[in-house]
């Protein structure tokens, strides 16, 4: 039978992680006083120092990492582009295609390109 996975909430790991930095004591002790497994504070602190770095913020949630504001963002832009590159490439084959079908019909004149 399995064990049930413990989820623990950002303030705790939060607090965890504080308690190792203010008090002096070890990740290994932190974690005895708290009731977890001492690899949990080592590992929570190490997330907090990444985040911490790449300037984000730590510990939010399903073990995907937090974006900043211009990450996000950029995401976001990415997407838009793809999208509008896929509308560019149909409509390019749309009138590709009505071009074909002028110039069997003797349309040409119609798509013809103005001076």
């Amino acid at each position: 039978m399995s064990v049930p996975k413990q989820k623990f909430t950002a303030e705790f790991k939060q607090e965890a992680v504080r308690l190792v930095r203010t008090t002096g004591k070890s990740g290994a002790q932190i974690a005895r006083d708290l009731g977890v497994p001492p690899h949990y504070v080592v590992r929570w602190k190490q997330q907090q120092d990444t985040q911490t770095a790449a300037g984000r913020p730590a510990f939010t949630g399903r073990g995907i990492p937090a974006l900043s504001p211009q990450e996000a963002r950029l995401g976001e832009l990415e997407r838009e582009l793809g999208i509008a590159r896929q509308e560019r490439d149909i409509l390019k084959k749309a009138l590709a295609c009505l071009s074909q079908n002028s110039t069997r019909m003797g349309l040409g004149r119609f798509f013809a390109k103005q001076p």
